[in-house]
């Protein structure tokens, strides 16, 4: 009778010890650099408008 006691309280007692995962939303928002995209875009933007031009008057 004693080891099933003893048996028992180890088994809650592992059963205690079962690892918690909290899932938490951040401190601080989250922020998204979007400089590299709009850059691109406008050096894009600016090459093709650069092409037309040498295009209509040739620069040599």
């Amino acid at each position: 009778m004693k080891h099933m006691v003893l048996a028992l309280t180890l088994l809650l007692g592992l059963l205690g010890c079962t690892p918690k995962v909290a899932v938490e939303a951040p401190k601080e928002p989250i922020t998204v650099n979007l400089n590299i995209k709009l850059d691109a875009d406008v050096r894009l933007r600016v090459e093709e408008q650069a092409k037309t031009d040498v295009a209509k008057e040739p620069i040599f």
